[in-house]
């Protein structure tokens, strides 16, 4: 029985990863800033978390990729 799904390439995961990320550093930035009262600071936290999002996202994202958790399995029709 083969599976019919849509192919999901790495390149999307790497792709959706750094725009996702970027959306959360510019907000934490700007959150570490409001908080701080210090962009320097808010810039700080923001670079480090970048790097340390992304591949926590990334590794996630497989994850859920490998997973069958709430997809509905359609046959293919020769």
């Amino acid at each position: 029985m083969k599976k019919n799904f849509l192919k999901n390439s790495k390149t999307r995961h790497l792709a959706k990863t750094f725009t996702w990320r970027m959306i959360g550093t510019i907000d934490t930035i700007i959150l570490g800033f409001i908080f701080t009262g210090d962009i320097s600071t808010g810039l700080k936290i923001g670079c480090v978390e970048l790097i340390t999002k992304m591949i926590l996202y990334y590794a996630h994202e497989r994850l859920w990729y490998k997973s069958d958790l709430g997809l509905e399995r359609k046959n293919k029709k020769n």
